[in-house]
């Protein structure tokens, strides 16, 4: 009877731990999505030298370049209130059904509010295939912050 309540105990305590697990948010579903073949964009990389995350005053200096796409992943009335210059609305819940229009030859930076959901975005957009994908730390937010123009 003792090796009974033991084992029970033990089966309760890892059913908890187990139920206590985080698991993993997919923001972006995966499901029935192919990977994009990437194109080798590792001149582009070298010649930008970017981190996994990169600051406003970077993507500043660099948005308007040829070889760069800035995605804006917020919704389309966060977008239509402000939004940098020059960037691409593909809301986070529409970006694995939008992965055509993200260039495969190009540094790509994703932006948002404040990089949460860019940080997502990244991190979906690398699972898929693409390897030049850099986040925005602080998005909009802190793009304002720094005194950077935005269109509305």
């Amino acid at each position: 009877m003792t090796k009974q309540k033991v084992l029970l105990v033990l089966l309760i305590l890892v059913l908890a731990l187990a139920a206590c697990g985080g698991g993993t948010e997919t923001a972006v579903p995966a499901a029935d999505v192919a990977p994009v073949a990437v194109a080798d964009t590792a001149s582009t990389s070298e010649e930008l030298n970017l981190p996994p995350t990169v600051d406003v005053a970077t993507v500043a200096s660099v948005k308007d370049r040829d070889d760069v796409f800035v995605i804006d992943v917020r919704e389309q009335y966060e977008y239509d209130e402000k939004h940098i210059p020059g960037v691409t609305l593909i809301p986070l819940g529409t970006l694995s059904d939008n992965l055509s229009e993200i260039p495969t030859d190009k540094t790509v930076i994703v932006t948002c509010r404040s990089g949460n959901r860019s940080g997502q975005a990244v991190d979906f957009l690398r699972q898929q295939g693409f390897t030049n994908v850099h986040n925005m730390e602080g998005g909009i937010v802190a793009w304002e912050q720094a005194g950077y123009s935005v269109e509305q």
